[in-house]
């Protein structure tokens, strides 16, 4: 493994390290910004009053049921996992997320900070010039860009 060369192509590190801290820091600073609350449960007509959780938790409680009964269970295998399902997404669909008040010179550094960190990170895997020449061509001495045209008189 060659640290010089990033993802395989020359040269890049210094500016993939770039990149990464950039983006990093980009990224804390914006989730910094992000509040997330949960909400109730909401279900459409299950459970009643707009609150449901207690009905997914029904299929979740007979899937243990039949597993400690017969642990080799297909049915108790999916309720548990259907069950444990629903938990999750329901979790995931009841969250309020916002983005707290902050100046648009904050909200700007933030964004340049994560979009600038991952451009320099996928610039640095694509292979990096050296003295503006193509990369593949090598600095060699003996051959020279133009020839020597100085023995012609």
């Amino acid at each position: 493994m060659d640290i010089q060369n990033v993802g395989g192509t020359p040269g890049g590190t210094r500016t993939f390290l770039l990149g990464l801290i950039m983006a990093i820091a980009g990224g804390y600073l914006l989730f910094h910004q992000v509040q997330v609350n949960g909400g109730y449960w909401s279900w459409g007509g299950f459970g009643g009053a707009g609150r449901s959780f207690g009905i997914t938790l029904l299929p979740l409680l007979f899937g243990v049921g039949i597993l400690f009964v017969n642990g080799k269970s297909f049915v108790g295998r999916f309720l548990t996992f259907g069950g444990a399902l629903v938990i999750v997404v329901g979790v995931i669909a009841n969250l309020d997320i916002q983005f707290q008040q902050t100046s648009l010179w904050n909200t700007l550094t933030m964004l340049v900070l994560l979009v600038g960190g991952v451009g320099l990170i996928v610039r640095s895997v694509l292979p990096m010039m050296k003295d503006d020449k193509p990369a593949g061509i090598a600095d060699r001495p003996d051959r020279p860009d133009r020839p020597d045209r100085g023995d012609r008189e």
